[in-house]
């Protein structure tokens, strides 16, 4: 992933930011658009609907239905000498 520059925002008491022009003019960016919004412990990350439908869709419903298997006590036990 290339940086293509930096900008700041600032957000409202109502949670609101608003993108800075030089991204809304990024593909996927457009008026009306839908964002899908990642949080991590340290940031956030806006991405098109379009690119998680493309290229995270099936990785992200997987791992929503293997999570409710696989995080288990008696899983972690199994794989914790990894």
């Amino acid at each position: 992933m290339r940086l293509l520059g930096m900008r700041t925002v600032t957000i409202t008491s109502k949670g609101q930011i608003a993108l800075p022009k030089e991204v809304r003019k990024l593909s996927g960016f457009k008026d009306g658009k839908k964002l899908a919004v990642f949080a991590m412990k340290d940031r956030i990350e806006l991405l098109p609907m379009e690119e998680i439908e493309e290229r995270w869709f099936a990785a992200l419903m997987s791992e929503k239905s293997l999570a409710k298997t696989w995080l288990t006590k008696e899983e972690n036990k199994r794989w914790k000498h990894l």
